[in-house]
């Protein structure tokens, strides 16, 4: 079994925002696989169950917002008894990456992120990671939490619904065939 956790926030206000790049991915991914959203309390997440490959893969989407997000990683851990260094996959927006660029990592640390340093806090470092760069000329003169909270832009949009999130669902799908490799890509326009 496979756990691909996103960073979000999951306020209605945060939909299409910069910061929920990790939602918008894993609601693709769940709507290519057939998968349903249900709200897990005890879990503090949104959880939706699919199959990819023959693997079973738990598509979450914490409701402990954005910075929190390590104390809904902790109870799916805990609960499925994964090993976090070979089965959890965490997707996030990644302001230091401009847009259109993926870097995957098989661990690390947080970059002065705070929903990373929550999972490293709570969790440890050890847990494969997909970096969805954001940054574009916008973020050199908004203040960052502005920035990662403001919607893109209709070409960005254009570029995430067309090439960014298609390449990263195969990454997932990698990932979940155990066929996944540290790497850093910058997506063609």
């Amino acid at each position: 079994m496979k756990i691909i956790l996103a960073q979000g926030n999951p306020e209605p206000e945060y939909t299409g925002s910069r910061h929920n790049v990790g939602f918008l991915a894993l609601n693709s991914l769940a709507e290519k696989f057939n998968g349903e959203w249900l709200d897990k309390p005890k879990f503090y997440a949104f959880l939706s169950e699919i199959t990819i490959e023959n693997e079973k893969v738990l598509l979450v989407k914490p409701k402990t917002f954005y910075n929190e997000t390590g104390k809904a990683a902790r109870k799916f851990i805990d609960f499925y008894k994964i090993d976090q260094s070979a089965d959890l996959l965490v997707i996030h927006d990644d302001l230091a990456l401009p847009i259109g660029a993926l870097r995957i990592r098989q661990q690390g640390g947080d970059g002065g992120n705070n929903g990373i340093k929550s999972l490293n806090f709570t969790i440890n470092p050890n847990y494969t990671r997909i970096r969805i760069g954001i940054s574009n000329e916008q973020s050199k003169i908004i203040d960052d939490t502005n920035f990662v909270l403001g919607k893109f832009n209709t070409e960005e949009s254009e570029k995430l619904k067309d090439i960014i999130i298609p390449q990263v669902i195969e990454i997932v799908e990698q990932f979940c065939k155990n066929n996944l490799k540290p790497t850093s890509l910058k997506i063609s326009e």
